[in-house]
């Protein structure tokens, strides 16, 4: 699916806003960049894990973290550009299949990051294909904001492995900068599960 700009695309900082107020619980971790912007304008929490580095390791921690804490909902928020970095991910995600797993890919078709140039997903690669090719059965591409309603029902329902693709606008809202220090955002997000610092 090569994706024009005839195709509908939602605000990204409402999208966002409204899936995670919908899933208060959620354990989310953010791919770097503005995704991690625009989860901490949202909202800030002790249950959000940014990540400042580690491209394409969302999905991957994601998964981890799944997996160890099958009684919690996982939700990673992330870009397209950090999605296709780690795009082997999706391989092992599929195989192990965690229920209470939702990736969110933020895609606007742009790597934000770096200028603005066109990524992959504008260019001929379709994520969802992606994702089902690897084993993801419950994949699907949006620009609706009410979407957001349907991802926060599976998310807090655990119910299977969801990957969704939103299409937003290709446009760079203020950035929100939650914080850059490592070692409290661990400690603070192992608080939140009830686990001591180290």
């Amino acid at each position: 699916m090569t994706v024009s700009n005839n195709t509908a695309r939602t605000n990204r900082r409402a999208f966002v806003s409204r899936l995670l107020a919908a899933t208060p619980d959620a354990l989310v971790i953010t791919g770097l960049g503005s995704a991690s912007y625009d989860v901490f304008a949202a909202g800030d929490r002790d249950r959000n894990y940014y990540l400042w580095g580690a491209m394409g390791g969302a999905t991957s921690l994601g998964l981890g973290l799944a997996l160890a804490r099958p009684d919690q909902s996982v939700v990673v928020i992330t870009g397209d550009g950090e999605q296709l970095m780690g795009i082997g991910s999706l391989g092992t995600i599929a195989v192990k299949q965690p229920k209470n797993l939702t990736i969110v890919v933020l895609d606007n078709g742009h790597f934000g990051e770096t200028g603005m140039q066109r990524s992959h997903s504008s260019l001929g690669t379709d994520l969802v294909a992606v994702a089902k090719g690897f084993g993801i059965e419950d994949a699907f591409s949006t620009g609706s904001l009410d979407q957001g309603d349907r991802i926060a029902q599976r998310v807090n329902a655990r119910t299977g492995l969801l990957f969704a693709q939103v299409l937003i606008e290709a446009d760079e809202p203020p950035r929100a900068l939650p914080p850059r220090d490592g070692p409290y955002i661990k400690n603070r997000f192992r608080a939140a599960l009830g686990l001591k610092p180290f």
